[in-house]
């Protein structure tokens, strides 16, 4: 995770089974792109969009950067999650002072849950065929 070339700022994003490669270019207007396309026209969602962007308005560098993410695997929440790792990972490439105030909205965190297994003899993960007593 380091500065690449033309001044860019890379940071990787995972969740769930989600990947997402950030690139960050300070100076721009702060357009958002996600594989190719705009962030409003790739996530319905208002909800998402804002969990997007929400490390920018944190450390007050809101519309600074223009951002490009490549994400694959996974689905929208997911994707969606690591987007954000993915920037914030990003701002710290950019400045480390930033560190304590996205630790403290735990954005630089890595969230480790995954979709549990399905088990033998179970319907899902967890739960179990109906039983009968008598």
């Amino acid at each position: 995770m380091a500065e690449t070339k033309d001044n860019q700022y890379y940071g990787l994003g995972r969740r769930k089974t989600s990947t997402a490669r950030v690139h960050l270019t300070p100076g721009g207007t702060g357009k958002v792109t996600v594989n190719g396309k705009d962030l409003s026209k790739y996530f319905g969602t208002d909800i998402l969009r804002q969990n997007v962007i929400r490390p920018f308005t944190t450390v007050g560098m809101e519309g600074k950067f223009d951002v490009n993410a490549a994400t694959e695997g996974g689905g929208i929440t997911g994707q969606a999650d690591a987007i954000r790792l993915g920037i914030s990972r990003a701002l710290l490439e950019f400045n480390p002072d930033y560190r304590a105030v996205l630790k403290k909205s735990r954005f630089l965190t890595r969230d480790a849950r995954k979709r549990e297994r399905k088990k033998y003899g179970k319907k899902g993960a967890r739960r179990s065929p109906q039983w009968a007593k008598r």
